[in-house]
This record gives C-alpha cells, structure tokens and sequence, in this order.
C-alpha cells in the first residue's frame, strides 16, 4: 500500500494538499501518482501570480513513460514554485510528500473540503 500521510488531503487526480500554518496550501503529485509515472525527468510549473480554478491544468510532469498533466485541486493564485524540483525531478520520485511542486493563495478555503482524506483516496486507488 502506498504511503498516505493522515494530515493531507488528497485529488482524485493524484495531486496532494497540505494546509499551512498562514492559510496557504502547498500541493504536490501523490506517491501512487510518481510511482505510476515512473522516473521523473521534467517538470514543469505554473508561473507565479497565476490565478487558477480547482481542477484547472496548471503544470506538466514528465517520466521515462509518459507525460502528464498536473491539476490545481483549489482555487486561488500562486505564490510560489519549488524550483528545486524543477532543477532535479527526481526528488519527487525519492519522495513525494516532501518535493511540493507549488503553493497556492487559497481563493475559498471551502474547496478543501471537496478534496479526499488518505483513507478516501486509497478506497479510490483500489477502484
């Protein structure tokens, strides 16, 4: 079973959220999603300033595999990027709830309770 962390909350589409001590959230691709994917070799943010609605395409992550588009699980505006990872995407391969992509201004904080807990998203894995 993959490594769900209790104290985020998580997309169907495999991204992860963490709510921040300032009301911000920092989000992130799930341990499922990098193992899917394989070994990451791109990735590419949103720009900061973006203003993005939830479930709107916002970045791209690359592997050996494929390509696949990242989703904004909430809306609000972005105000920072992990360039870290995109100077070396394999750090999100050695782990995933560490390597946040991006952080977002929560534009309704409301949103967060549309997202899945761990226990949700794993139902949703086995399905």
């Amino acid at each position: 079973m993959n490594n769900l962390p209790d104290d985020l909350k998580y997309a169907e589409t495999h991204e992860w959220v963490k709510l921040e001590d300032d009301g911000t959230v920092r989000v992130g691709i799930t341990d499922h999603a990098q193992e899917e994917l394989g070994d990451l070799v791109y990735v590419e943010l949103p720009e900061l300033g973006r203003q993005l609605s939830a479930r709107e395409e916002c970045a791209v992550v690359e592997s050996v595999k494929a390509a696949s588009d990242l989703y904004s699980p909430v809306s609000g505006e972005i105000i920072a990027v992990n360039e870290a990872v995109v100077d070396s995407p394999e750090m999100v391969n050695d782990d995933a709830y560490n390597a946040w992509l991006f952080n977002i201004r929560l534009a309704d904080r409301r949103e967060l309770n549309e997202l899945l807990d761990a226990e949700a998203y794993a139902e949703s894995l086995q399905s």
